[in-house]
């Protein structure tokens, strides 16, 4: 079988050695959309580009604003817990030192 290539499975892949494309019997001639140019296309698709190229940028920097807002958080909540263990300590302390009081008057 000498098949020399199909849609799905073109002979090559360049474009150059590939037959042109024979205009489709189903479609009337000059029914196909003309080319047109735009002046700012290419521009657009540089700017696209360039915010593209920007995304992961973003995305890191917002990642890490989160992880720094997250970090003070944890720093907060560990000064809380520490400043509620001190008061505890503060407080044991002071019924210590009352105590002791206490039992040298009653003495």
């Amino acid at each position: 079988m000498n098949t020399l290539g199909t849609i799905d499975r073109p002979l090559t892949h360049d474009p150059k050695k590939q037959a042109p494309m024979k205009p489709s019997t189903h479609e009337p001639a000059g029914s196909a959309i003309p080319d047109f140019t735009t002046s700012g296309a290419t521009e657009s698709r540089q700017n696209r580009t360039r915010e593209m190229q920007l995304i992961p940028e973003a995305l890191a920097r917002a990642h890490m604003h989160d992880r720094l807002r997250e970090a003070e958080q944890e720093r907060r909540a560990m000064r809380l817990a520490m400043a509620r263990r001190m008061q505890r300590r503060a407080e044991r302390a002071s019924m210590r030192a009352r105590r002791a009081l206490a039992m040298a008057v009653m003495q």
